[in-house]
């Protein structure tokens, strides 16, 4: 019997061993919310990328088959001259009409045929050159297409997955949200709203004390200033709600300067400023490989649309935004 009662109680002791290293304390629990809503801010600008260079393919792409339309018709012009060459060539042969009938119905491919083109070549090396020219004109643009057709495919594909591996991350941030007791989760809650609030309103009075002047980038900073407070959406670029390069790039825009949706292709813009020589209105650039941007703002500050869960605010800058190295900066 005590060894039974001995065997009991060391089997409680497990259990209550167990479940007191898998229940998560709040603070760990918030830990992992932030950083899982940093990794789905960090998949989305690495969609907003993707959708960029879908767009230059999708154009480029477009350009390159209209292209293709208009050299095909221009074979299709050389082909109908050689046709009628070939044709008058070979009336004495006896095969006039049959030549005839297959030129007239695919003079192209019919040209093709070394036999044909070597009877032609005596006396018409012009014609044929500039039919051969054409012709691998059109396999050349055909093969270029196929190339951007498959990249289009790729990044696609890429856009998708980035996409579905930031809402997961946003997913399980909501599922650990929920894994919390009722008193736990409303206490993370209010102290999460706490922190927020204070964010908040320090970062009006920051914005209220900023005087500026009518450079590029204090027009710039100005528009992001007047937008504190609204919720970061990817992919958004106003009015009130905005993802980092979206509130970058409008920013800029009321500036008279065009700035694509990406973080990645901003960091493409301007000149390069070291991190001693950042002056507001400068546009800053955080991880490995990029993905937030911020706006300097004087005094140590930058104002941005940091991620999923947070709204427009001014923060300190440092070398480090959460787990992501300052990377640069640009002067537009």
């Amino acid at each position: 019997m005590k060894r039974v009662i001995a065997s009991l109680l060391v089997l409680a002791f497990m259990v209550q061993s167990v479940q007191a290293q898998a229940a998560p304390t709040v603070a760990s629990v918030q830990r992992d919310i932030d950083r899982l809503r940093t990794l789905a801010a960090e998949k989305y600008e690495a969609a907003n990328e993707a959708k960029i260079r879908i767009k230059s393919l999708q154009k480029e792409t477009g350009a390159l088959q209209q292209r293709e339309v208009v050299i095909q018709e221009e074979l299709r012009i050389v082909s109908k001259v050689l046709a009628k060459i070939a044709i008058s060539e070979f009336q004495g042969s006896g095969f006039g009409g049959t030549f005839e009938l297959l030129f007239s119905s695919d003079p192209t491919k019919y040209l093709s045929d070394a036999s044909v083109l070597d009877s032609l070549s005596k006396g018409y090396s012009k014609q044929l050159r500039e039919f051969e020219t054409t012709k691998q004109k059109v396999q050349a643009t055909q093969l270029v297409i196929a190339d951007r057709t498959s990249l289009l495919i790729a990044e696609e594909k890429r856009l998708n997955r980035q996409v579905l591996e930031a809402k997961s991350a946003l997913l399980k941030a909501e599922k650990l949200l929920k894994s919390l007791a009722k008193a736990d989760r409303e206490r993370l809650l209010r102290e999460e709203a706490a922190r927020e609030n204070k964010i908040l309103n320090d970062s009006k009075g920051y914005a209220a004390s900023y005087k500026g002047d009518n450079t590029r980038g204090s027009i710039a900073l100005k528009f992001a200033l007047q937008q504190i407070g609204d919720i970061y959406v990817w992919a958004a670029a106003g009015p009130t709600r905005w993802d980092c390069s979206g509130l970058t790039m409008r920013a800029f825009q009321k500036a008279g300067i065009s700035l694509p949706h990406s973080s990645r292709v901003q960091v493409k813009y301007g000149k390069s400023v070291a991190y001693s020589n950042v002056k507001p209105g400068d546009l800053l650039f955080f991880g490995k490989p990029i993905s937030h941007v911020s706006i300097y703002m004087g005094g140590g500050k930058m104002v941005q649309a940091p991620r999923p869960g947070k709204k427009v605010e001014v923060v300190p800058l440092t070398k480090m935004f959460g787990r992501k190295p300052f990377v640069g900066a640009r002067r537009l």
